[in-house]
């Protein structure tokens, strides 16, 4: 029995679910989403929640229980709270800079980089460090390929410790190579 399968699906006051078929759309205050989910699967609507069940015991909709139910239950918080994804930027010389919806770097190559982020998607300097910067949306994948996108344009380089790399990320530093 799945542990996460079991239990329901809280749903707030401001949220509306649609189960069609077997897609199922969640709309809230920050946006609307959908998801498909297997056949095996079965989701029902409860006053204010919604309870997700294998339709059998074959071992495909077990192991897909739990991961449905999970998906739901990020699709209803995304829609309420939104998804926040932070880069920090390390280096002296580097820098970035927000107009409207499109992000300049400065990462010392001969020319500032542009980079145009979806009209969705939100892009914030945080208040009180210059070297960090705050991606938010409602949709979990697509701002992990936006900040993955960023972060790709300087990879991180473990000697001088030149790099964008993501608040939480532990990047290893090297030792130079000791001469004779």
């Amino acid at each position: 029995m799945s542990r996460i399968g079991k239990l329901p699906v809280v749903l707030p006051d401001n949220v509306e679910v649609n189960i069609i078929n077997n897609n199922i759309n969640v709309k809230g205050p920050l946006g609307e989403l959908s998801l498909t989910f297997n056949e095996n699967i079965e989701v029902k609507k409860d006053e204010n929640s919604l309870i997700v069940n294998p339709k059998s015991k074959d071992p495909l909709s077990l192991a897909l229980w739990g991961t449905t139910r999970a998906n739901i239950n990020n699709m209803v918080t995304w829609v309420t709270q939104g998804y926040t994804k932070s880069l920090e930027i390390n280096w002296v010389w580097y820098k970035f800079e927000v107009q409207w919806n499109k992000l300049i770097l400065s990462i010392w190559y001969s020319h500032k980089v542009e980079m145009e982020a979806p009209e969705w998607i939100t892009i914030k300097l945080d208040d009180k460090l210059k070297n960090v910067i705050h991606i938010s949306w409602t949709d979990k994948q697509l701002v992990w390929r936006f900040a993955s996108q960023i972060k790709h344009k300087k990879k991180p380089e473990p000697y001088k410790g030149k790099w964008i790399k993501y608040v939480w990320e532990f990047i290893r530093r090297k030792a130079w190579k000791s001469g004779k």
